[in-house]
């Protein structure tokens, strides 16, 4: 089994664990492994992006349909050497 260090851990994060180590009984290495098993054997539900976020949002409204405004003509770059 592969062994693992965990440098410059914050002071007030080590003292959080080395609690919730001593309510559990568990070693603070212990804790720790808990604590990552737990999180890397649940199946993370993915935030929907904000494009899934807004369809969602409106989806209950029965959507929404936009007039889309006709396009102008791109219009021709400043000349900045005048």
């Amino acid at each position: 089994m592969a062994s693992m260090t965990i440098r410059n851990l914050d002071e007030q994060l080590k003292a959080k664990l080395r609690i919730q180590a001593a309510q559990h009984g568990r070693s603070m290495e212990d804790e720790a492994r808990n604590i990552l098993r737990i999180a890397l054997s649940t199946v993370s539900a993915q935030t929907p992006g904000l494009v899934d976020a807004i369809r969602n949002r409106i989806a209950v409204t029965g959507g929404i349909d936009l007039e889309l405004p006709p396009r102008e003509a791109i219009r021709e770059p400043l000349d900045i050497d005048r």
